[in-house]
């Protein structure tokens, strides 16, 4: 498959979790409460991955001692998409969309140069260098200036 279709994936995924988080600061109005909304938000997730897995997967469900096996740091994933999506649904509403998402991706391109550059919880090692740093500032700047105007 074309890389560029992973390209289209990624863009597209920026626009599935800039709606997500409008029609979640709507369902948080509705709802009142941020941490129910994220609740909500996850089980209508985990029931269509439930069925899509119902329906698709061809692959049985791993071993209750391969489980087992799994180092605990890989299950925090969920965790943190937790607290991703709380708070989005906080602060999405406050500060706008394009301020909310330009912080977000700010705090993804930092950690994921510095992950990046020590081979972190399994990323291929790939050293820091000013042309990424320069890169980071100028994302940087450009939170900074659509947050500011």
């Amino acid at each position: 498959m074309p890389k560029e279709i992973f390209y289209l994936i990624a863009l597209l995924a920026g626009l599935a979790v800039t709606i997500q988080a409008g029609a979640n600061a709507q369902l948080r109005l509705a709802v009142g409460n941020p941490v129910i909304t994220a609740m909500i938000s996850f089980l209508v997730g985990t029931t269509i991955l439930v069925t899509y897995v119902l329906f698709t997967s061809t692959h049985l469900l791993p071993s209750v001692k391969t489980i087992a096996g799994i180092s605990w740091w890989k299950w925090i994933g969920g965790a943190l998409g937790v607290f991703y999506i709380i708070s989005v649904i906080v602060v999405a509403p406050r500060i706008g969309a394009a301020s909310t998402f330009g912080f977000i991706v700010g705090g993804q391109l930092i950690f994921a140069v510095i992950f990046d550059h020590f081979g972190v919880i399994g990323f291929p090692q790939h050293p820091v260098s000013w042309l990424r740093v320069a890169g980071v500032l100028l994302l940087l700047a450009g939170v900074y200036l659509i947050q500011k105007f």
